[in-house]
């Protein structure tokens, strides 16, 4: 089930805790600007470099703050360092775009998720190196099989973005194929990469943990 903006969860890792976004949260804002602005992780991750401490916050409360969108903070210190979320109402994949092969669609009925929906995360550049990407986003996908009922969760990311694509592998997501010339709409310009998608299905998830 999809959790209501009351509802939500927060998720504790021996390292980490995530937990909603605050809207108008000047502290909020200013963590998020603070390593939002540097120009290696937003394009990575397929978003512009934030210009201006209002550009955060309009980001917070248009983009972040959703179900089952959580900020990335360390155990004992509530800064948001990063996020990890669900994408809704996306569709993941049409019979054309992955190889010739039909994967699934992420979309809505009477508010609550499809059974495969997409995922997506980024941590800021000072926390680079230091496996906080696979713990946050191997207990999301624990959240998301476990607490949401889903029974497959997607991810993708540039052919050439090898950190994000280990962060998949040391979480069990499989390669799934590769779709080509995808538009970075959150880019400005005409920007075009192609992107490998790898998945991991409940049932995979469960095996890996001898259940």
């Amino acid at each position: 089930m999809r959790p209501d903006d009351g509802m939500m969860m927060v998720l504790n890792t021996e390292r980490l805790r995530l937990r909603p976004w605050r809207v108008d949260d000047e502290e909020e804002t200013r963590s998020l600007f603070r390593y939002a602005r540097d120009p290696e992780v937003g394009p990575a991750a397929g978003w512009a470099v934030h210009g201006s401490p209002q550009e955060s916050a309009r980001i917070i409360r248009d983009v972040l703050a959703v179900p089952e969108t959580y900020a990335i903070t360390l155990a004992g210190d509530d800064e948001a360092i990063g996020s990890v979320g669900l994408s809704y109402g996306t569709l993941i994949f049409t019979s054309d775009e992955v190889d010739g092969n039909r994967y699934g669609i992420g979309s809505e009925s009477e508010g609550r998720p499809a059974k495969a929906c997409e995922f997506g995360y980024w941590i800021a550049k000072p926390f680079w190196g230091q496996g906080l990407v696979p713990e946050a986003v191997a207990a999301f996908i624990c959240h998301g099989f476990e607490d949401l009922g889903l029974e497959s969760m997607w991810a993708r990311h540039d052919v050439n973005n090898v950190k994000s694509k280990r962060v998949m592998q040391k979480c069990g997501l499989q390669y799934a194929g590769t779709m080509h010339h995808v538009r970075m709409e959150q880019l400005d310009g005409e920007v075009y990469r192609d992107e490998d998608v790898r998945r991991i299905t409940r049932q995979e998830w469960l095996t890996a943990r001898g259940r």
